[in-house]
């Protein structure tokens, strides 16, 4: 990962970022922050941030509690007591962006709801992440990211279209993407509190991102209301070749009949109900059938070449661990270092974006790592 230039400061360095959050969600929007510069101390309870029991563990730490947390500085504030309460208010004066995402009215019970440290701190910009938003029939629910994959309907629109049968989908998406729009919402609220001097209450919920994310799926359900969702193009999927599989999509009619000319299909070029997607979608299972026996009789190697060259899109369906040794990742710098004490150095990928206003985070805290600094620092 490419470190800020010499003549180019990040873009958030001196913002003191008070993370309140477990998790994933608020976590991931802390590390964004972090990445560009910010300086973050996250808040934690006696028995730490449960993402750090979330999967296998190794020197107090699992590889979700890495990869949100990286570069952070941990405190340890018990906040059922007056004084972990009041440390942390005090706290909360010095910071310029709280992130918190417990259940609404949780951080008010804290005594670190947004009305009271406001009062102390006017230019504060202070973020809930909730899951389904700060009031309502249902906002008290417990949400995590795969119970609103099932209630948003990802879960559905990911099934297995064999049997119909819902399936998550594998990786926390809804979370990442929740933290994501938590951040780019606190990059509107700075530009706005450098104008007026401001701060403000950002409110983000999963279920804001879950359907955010859905925006076409919702459109075209209300656009065909009485017909199931269908393939945009055809043929697409994965293939298996001789030694291994192949995804292929279709982008637009010009590509299917480069498509055709690749595998040797003249019967399709000269097909006038295959000139057109419409034509081409309700007889997907067949052109798919037609596609997958040709794959089988070459291996991946060779198909790859051949379809680069008619630039057909086709994507090496690989294990996520493939990502490190990826020639374009290699080119391009994609991970660099992460040191760890008591693991060793771990892959890490950095910012999206050019990497000129983004710093390599640092490691993970252990739990409470930092809490004699801070409080010294801060006089808690």
């Amino acid at each position: 990962m490419m470190q800020a230039s010499k003549d180019e400061t990040p873009l958030l360095e001196g913002l003191i970022v008070l993370d309140l959050s477990q998790g994933i969600a608020g976590p991931y929007c802390g590390l964004l922050l972090r990445q560009q510069g910010a300086r973050v101390i996250k808040v934690e309870p006696p028995t730490g941030d449960w993402s750090r029991q979330m999967g296998r563990a190794r020197a107090g730490h699992t590889a979700i509690s890495i990869a949100y947390n990286a570069g952070k500085e941990s405190v340890v504030l018990d906040t059922r007591t007056p004084e972990g309460r009041s440390a942390l208010q005090r706290l909360a004066t010095k910071a310029d962006i709280v992130i918190q995402n417990f259940r609404p009215g949780v951080a008010e019970r804290m005594g670190a709801g947004y009305e009271e440290l406001a009062r102390a701190n006017p230019k504060l910009i202070y973020v809930s992440i909730s899951g389904y938003g700060p009031d309502g029939p249902m906002a008290q629910l417990p949400a995590l990211d795969t119970t609103m994959q099932a209630v948003s309907g990802l879960m559905y629109v990911n099934r297995d279209v064999a049997t119909d049968q819902p399936r998550r989908i594998g990786f926390f998406l809804i979370d990442l993407t929740t933290g994501m729009y938590a951040a780019q919402n606190i990059g509107t609220a700075l530009y706005r509190a450098a104008l007026t001097g401001q701060g403000r209450h950002i409110h983000v919920s999963m279920l804001q991102a879950s359907a955010a994310l859905q925006s076409y799926i919702v459109l075209d359900d209300a656009m065909f209301p009485h017909a199931e969702s269908a393939v945009f193009n055809a043929p697409t999927g994965i293939f298996e070749t001789q030694d291994g599989p192949l995804y292929i999509s279709m982008l637009n009619d010009a590509m299917f009949q480069r498509l055709a000319s690749t595998l040797g299909f003249d019967d399709w070029l000269s097909d006038p109900e295959l000139r057109s997607s419409a034509g081409r979608m309700p007889r997907a299972a067949e052109l798919n059938q037609r596609v997958a026996a040709k794959l089988a009789e070459n291996s991946r190697d060779y198909w790859e070449r051949a379809l680069a060259d008619n630039d057909v899109l086709f994507g090496r369906v690989n294990h996520p661990r493939d990502l490190r040794t990826n020639p374009q990742a290699l080119h391009s710098g994609l991970f660099s270092a992460l040191p760890q004490t008591g693991i060793g150095e771990l892959p890490w990928p950095g910012l999206p974006g050019n990497g000129f206003h983004q710093i390599a985070p640092g490691e993970a805290p252990t739990l409470g790592q930092h809490t004699e600094a801070i409080i010294k620092e801060f006089n808690l």
